[in-house]
């Protein structure tokens, strides 16, 4: 018989790319999405089949992640074989101005589908998204056993979702892991987030629509991977034996300034030109490092990142410039078909 997951988060970044893969091994997909009174599925409309059709895969249940009795009905009846859990207020910086409902919705949000996990089958698998963000102020390279210091009410949520599935994994031996994954971008990326606020700016000032590109702390280091990838690895981290908790990241750090060079060079903007420091986009308090050590990963999933820093800004580029109609430099697109071959998402 096909397995079951249902997705928290389906139609985010990570969610979508976590339904291609889950579908083209041959899953049933259930996801998670709020009622809304405009459509906020584009990413996963070219998955989607009207569930009156035979063929469909993909099932849709309107709920929130504040609601605990909707959420408990949804798991009891399908009783999944697996639960992703990636939804959550997950913006640090807005994080900062709605710090109540980044709590309720990322923090307690992670117990009420743990609970109802627990009631409705204890026989499923249960994944956190975790975030490199909760180690904050610790100093790199950081990994499963580094001491967390989050500089922000979306790390603190986090922190506390990290220790629920702890302690229902010990308490009540519920298998449940913790995906603890550093930056990872996309042609999916939302808009707001700093690396594709960059390559969109990018399309929107070579087309004309914009002049300037406004940021905030150019100095902030991380370690940015490629989103495909690491939803193979949350995949993988349920498919072991038992459940554990791993750090999944490229181990190299780059600044936003470094992301911004290599994106403005890449399309041949001048950055003096266009860039500008707007310190609303600052937060009170910055991580300023954050660097993986993936050698758990490795070892245990067998996996290790095909796209570093520079494909990926090459990747995200193209992407947006084809989003504005006009024609992509390229070379973001050829990584690509050279890279993944046999890639099973579908053309962003």
């Amino acid at each position: 018989m096909e397995k079951k997951a249902f997705i928290t988060g389906i139609t985010g970044q990570d969610g979508s790319y976590l339904a291609e893969l889950l579908l083209s091994k041959g899953y049933e997909v259930h996801g998670l999405i709020r009622r809304s009174s405009t459509f906020n599925t584009s990413r996963i409309d070219s998955i989607y089949i009207d569930p009156h059709d035979s063929h469909a895969r993909l099932f849709l249940h309107y709920g929130d992640l504040s609601d605990s009795e909707q959420i408990s009905n949804i798991l009891y009846n399908i009783r999944p074989d697996e639960i992703y859990h990636l939804g959550a207020q997950s913006h640090v910086r807005v994080s900062f101005d709605t710090p109540e409902y980044t709590g309720n919705v990322t923090a307690l949000g992670t117990t009420r589908i743990l609970e109802a996990a627990r009631r409705s089958n204890h026989d499923v698998k249960f994944y956190q998204a975790s975030s490199s963000e909760m180690f904050g102020a610790t100093n790199p390279p950081q990994r499963e056993d580094t001491v967390f210091h989050p500089r922000s009410p979306y790390a603190c949520a986090k922190v506390y979702s990290y220790w629920m599935v702890r302690n229902y994994r010990e308490g009540y031996n519920l298998f449940a892991s913790n995906g603890i994954l550093f930056n990872h971008e996309s042609p999916r990326r939302g808009e707001t987030f700093v690396t594709r606020k960059i390559t969109r700016a990018i399309a929107r000032i070579i087309s004309g629509k914009d002049k300037f590109l406004y940021l905030g702390n150019l100095e902030a280091k991380r370690d940015w991977g490629f989103a495909p990838e690491y939803v193979e690895c949350m995949w993988r981290i349920l498919q072991q034996e038992n459940p554990d908790d791993f750090v999944i990241g490229t181990g190299e750090t780059h600044s936003v300034r470094e992301f911004l060079h290599e994106a403005f060079a890449y399309a041949g903007l001048d950055i003096e030109k266009h860039v500008r420091i707007d310190p609303k986009y600052f937060r009170p308090t910055e991580v300023e490092v954050l660097i993986a050590d993936p050698t758990k990963s490795h070892a245990t999933l067998g996996w290790k990142p095909v796209i570093k820093f520079g494909d990926l800004v090459k990747i995200m580029v193209d992407s947006d410039m084809r989003g504005a109609g006009l024609k992509p430099i390229g070379k973001g697109d050829e990584i690509i078909k050279t890279k993944f071959p046999n890639r099973w998402w579908k053309t962003d």
